[in-house]
């Protein structure tokens, strides 16, 4: 795998890891994993969309590298994975608040 690629899909993990900041502790405090420690999250959320920004962008030049140095046919499944869950993470940041009010009915 080269290194736009690599680079595209850390961005979207990182993504999607700082989207499920605020998810997270609501769905673990529901398995009763609960504790101080989920503070923490408190803290992530606060630069959740810049490090989303970053991945974007980290995925769009991984896309546009790709595509000008001829390769994106070798790579065009990884780079749509990474899309995937760069959406995944957008879709979960905009939809927070109805996640959390679902999870909380669950309580």
């Amino acid at each position: 795998m080269n290194k736009p690629v690599w680079a595209s899909y850390v961005g979207s993990l990182s993504a999607l890891g700082v989207a499920t900041c605020c998810v997270l502790p609501m769905t673990m405090m529901l398995l009763g994993l609960g504790g101080s420690w989920l503070a923490v999250f408190g803290k992530i959320a606060a630069s959740s969309l810049y490090v989303l920004a970053i991945a974007t962008v980290l995925l769009i030049t991984a896309w546009v590298l790709c595509h000008r140095r001829g390769s994106l046919a070798h790579v065009r499944g990884w780079l749509l994975g990474s899309t995937i869950l760069n959406l995944l993470a957008w879709a979960i940041v905009f939809n927070e608040t109805r996640i959390n009010d679902f999870l909380i009915n669950l309580m």
